[in-house]
């Protein structure tokens, strides 16, 4: 097993299909809240990873998607994952949370799902509200595992602290090792108004698929190392060697906010 860097997906880029993608619902709880509807919003998808919400987004009708992805393997994955979407709906261009490449005032909605995280927040979020239009919004979500509904994924979050107890998660199924958002979010003074958001929602998956999500965590992989993550993926196979399918239990959470208006 190779060693991983710490917020580098190009060795990760293939496995991402096996990803669960993200709840409608909450989507359209966000669409509410921010008073928008499809088609003609303007998003930008920042950290559009290989395009699990960007390809949301436009089968909920969105016609409008800058999808801005930094790493060329997660990019690529991305243009080939939404590629029989209809028309010129999504624009996929080379860009990161501090420096989108996108032009000034472009946007009503800026999301992040399951990105905002690796992103330094005084850089990004002056960014965002850069190419948001006065009146646009901010969303940054993610769908992590419900490890508290689930005795079998309590269990393995227990296992791996136990393997690796000096790992820290930017985003994790467990609240304790998470940050507050809420705080983040307004911290430059640039958004306001923050608006938190659940779903829930239970996924289905053999058993091969659900080794290959694991295979594509980041953070613990880059943080325990090769030989310590082969151990926890070989603790992972164990628990769930004698279920013919796993039932994953996802919460997606999600925090709103709205810019500032600038001044003249």
């Amino acid at each position: 097993m190779k060693s991983i860097k710490l917020g580098d997906f190009s060795e990760l880029a293939k496995g991402y299909i096996n990803r669960p993608s993200y709840d409608i619902k909450l989507i359209e709880k966000i669409m509410a809240h921010i008073n928008r509807s499809m088609p003609n919003i303007f998003v930008a998808d920042v950290g559009a990873g290989t395009g699990k919400l960007t390809k949301v987004l436009a089968e909920m009708g969105c016609e409008n998607i800058y999808a801005v992805e930094p790493n060329d393997e997660m990019r690529n994955e991305g243009k080939e994952y939404t590629k029989n979407l209809r028309g010129e709906v999504i624009k996929w261009l080379k860009g990161s949370g501090e420096t989108t490449n996108l032009p000034g005032h472009c946007v009503d909605l800026v999301v992040m799902a399951s990105s905002f995280h690796w992103t330094d927040p005084s850089r990004s979020l002056p960014e965002f509200s850069r190419i948001l239009k006065n009146d646009g919004h901010l969303s940054i979500m993610w769908n992590t595992r419900d490890v508290g509904s689930s005795e079998l994924h309590s269990e393995i979050e227990d296992l791996i602290y136990e393997i690796a107890p000096n790992i820290k998660r930017g985003s994790s199924g467990n609240s304790r090792y998470t940050k507050n958002w809420e705080e983040v979010l307004i911290s430059t003074g640039h958004f306001k108004d923050v608006k938190a958001i659940e779903t829930s929602y239970v996924e289905r998956m053999s058993k091969e698929r659900y080794i290959n999500v694991w295979r594509t965590v980041n953070d613990i992989q880059a943080q325990a190392g090769p030989e310590k993550f082969a151990k926890i993926l070989s603790k992972i196979e164990e628990k769930i060697s004698s279920l013919e399918a796993i039932d994953v239990p996802y919460k997606m959470r999600s925090w709103t906010v709205k810019k500032i208006k600038e001044t003249a």
